[in-house]
């Protein structure tokens, strides 16, 4: 398979597939292919079904085929921002927020990924529930306005406001940790907590979570009366 990221600030994932390779994608997530590319809608069992719908994803994917000779699909991003591309080997399985998912190759697996402590799930702005991808392949992630990568050596760390945390390698942990200072909390407007994520590991952080595109839009509309 080979592929293309074109378009900004709402790109488009193009793939090209050599006769009877397949790609999976998320509900809707299609743009455009050649007539050669042959849909099959799939559920993957009952838990697996159910492992999406607990990350936010729909129940059901689409897997498409190229038939008869070399096929081209695209993807597109569903809001503004990046759509990262990820190579997933058996020894780099990566961990990415929920609803991170756009297409990958077959041969990439899909399982949830519990964050060790319940508070780091709750607070840390990540989400209790994470997605885990593993197998070999390539991987596409929507990610939430531009992308920052860095690479944590053995115990290095850093603080990552609500919902910047995109990806991160498995072999990366996460954790909570309190805004210290009571001022700070009720003056500060940074909230209680940030995710404090150790390596050894690369991370990706976004630069524009959804929800802190929501907030600054909903500031600005008009109130309804």
């Amino acid at each position: 398979m080979q592929y293309q990221i074109q378009g900004q600030p709402y790109p488009v994932a193009v793939l090209t597939l050599q006769p009877e390779e397949s790609v999976l994608c998320q509900k809707g997530a299609m743009s455009w292919m050649t007539p050669n590319m042959e849909m099959a809608t799939k559920g993957g069992g009952l838990g697996k079904m159910f492992s999406r719908a607990l990350t936010g994803e729909a129940m059901f994917q689409n897997q498409y085929t190229a038939r008869g000779g070399t096929g081209m699909i695209a993807f597109s991003s569903a809001l503004p921002g990046e759509i990262m591309p990820v190579a997933i080997t058996p020894e780099r399985p990566i961990v990415a927020q929920k609803s991170a998912f756009l297409a990958s190759e077959a041969g990439v697996s899909f399982e949830l990924y519990f964050q060790k402590k319940i508070a780091g799930g709750f607070f840390g702005g990540e989400g209790f529930i994470m997605q885990k991808f593993s197998g070999n392949g390539m991987l596409f992630l929507e990610i939430d306005g531009s992308t920052m990568a860095y690479d944590l050596a053995a115990g290095q760390s850093l603080l990552v406001d609500t919902g910047n945390l995109a990806a991160m390698e498995a072999t990366c942990s996460i954790d909570v940790q309190t805004v210290k200072g009571i001022g700070n909390v009720l003056l500060g407007g940074e909230g209680l907590f940030n995710t404090r994520v150790t390596g050894p590991g690369r991370i990706w952080l976004q630069t524009m979570p959804i929800s802190n595109m929501a907030g600054a839009m909903a500031r600005v509309m008009p109130s309804s009366k």
